[in-house]
């Protein structure tokens, strides 16, 4: 079994946080959020890292990565480009906005030929996860269903309190394998309990704090590669008439019709790791706080790339 290679999705502009928030440091040594996730992948045993980034930034993430964790891990960098498209397409005229989550993966499909891993640049998502995945990677192949992971996260450990939150709510056969995950853009914690909205605030519905959520954290064989060049086409297809300018190839929404159409199992790997992230400016002080407790309790060394 081929080494796994962990992607990691750094093209975003964190619009409601106003800055590139992947690079704020939030730690009195410099570190940013995605030092821990990188140290944390190091220990579980990833040896291979590809970012996924602007082309624009790439002097920005070297500075930050290359001397640092760059001299523990294999580091390379991918672009997602706006005109990245199969040949009959074009970029349409006003489109700003990248193609989302399942092409910025796609950007990496030169640089792939074993199994992987994707997380998100500007997430906190704890050890146990990268443990976890890691060892479904190295351990199971596709047979005759492709055969995937995600980590799972209970949806009261992913909430900020300074404002709503989007997480994938999954549903979980009893075998543990995802049968279903369903964007919900607006989550957050109200005097009833964690909820949800569909329109705008008017009315909100209440989820279990320990119903499963997607983080944006999946594990795949290189299967899911070809899987997402076949079905970028189609996706195309459909967005150029309904919404050219913002429509976006979501990667749970490729893994949700493999599941469907029964060409994939994706086994749920749960974890009690707590996420932290930066959503809000107002999320930093706390996230800092959080980062350096661990420190303290050891969990962490004091400085992380030394």
């Amino acid at each position: 079994m081929k080494e796994p290679t962990l992607i990691i999705m750094a093209a975003g502009m964190g619009s409601r946080y106003g800055g590139l928030k992947q690079m704020d440091p939030i730690t009195d040594k410099g570190e940013i959020i995605l030092d821990f996730s990188l140290y944390d992948a190091m220990l579980a045993g990833f040896k291979k890292v590809i970012f996924v980034i602007k082309e624009e930034m790439e002097g920005d993430f070297r500075a930050l990565i290359d001397e640092r964790a760059g001299r523990f891990l294999q580091v390379d960098y991918a672009f997602q480009k706006l005109d990245d498209l199969p040949e009959c397409f074009q970029v349409p005229e006003g489109r700003e906005k990248p193609w989302g989550t399942a092409h910025a993966v796609l950007s990496c499909r030169e640089k792939i030929d074993g199994p992987f891993a994707v997380i998100n640049a500007d997430d906190y998502y704890g050890p146990g996860g990268f443990q976890s995945i890691y060892d479904f990677l190295i351990h199971n192949e596709d047979g005759e269903k492709y055969s995937y992971c995600m980590v799972g996260f209970r949806l009261e450990n992913t909430i900020t309190e300074n404002g709503h939150v989007a997480r994938g709510v999954c549903e979980i056969a009893e075998d543990g394998n995802l049968t279903q995950v369903t964007e919900r853009t607006k989550i957050m914690r109200r005097s009833e309990g964690i909820a949800y909205t569909e329109d705008d605030g008017e009315t909100w519905n209440i989820l279990p704090a320990d119903t499963t959520v997607s983080m944006n954290f999946w594990g795949f064989t290189q299967s899911m590669m070809k899987e997402m060049q076949a079905r970028f086409p189609v996706f195309l297809e459909q967005a150029m008439e309904e919404n050219p300018l913002k429509g976006e190839f979501y990667l749970p929404a490729v893994a949700d019709q493999l599941i469907k159409e029964e060409k994939a199992t994706v086994k749920v790997l749960p974890t009690q790791d707590k996420w932290y992230g930066v959503t809000y400016r107002a999320d930093k002080e706390m996230v800092m706080g959080a980062l350096q407790s661990m420190k303290d309790k050891g969990l962490y060394p004091e400085k992380l790339w030394k």
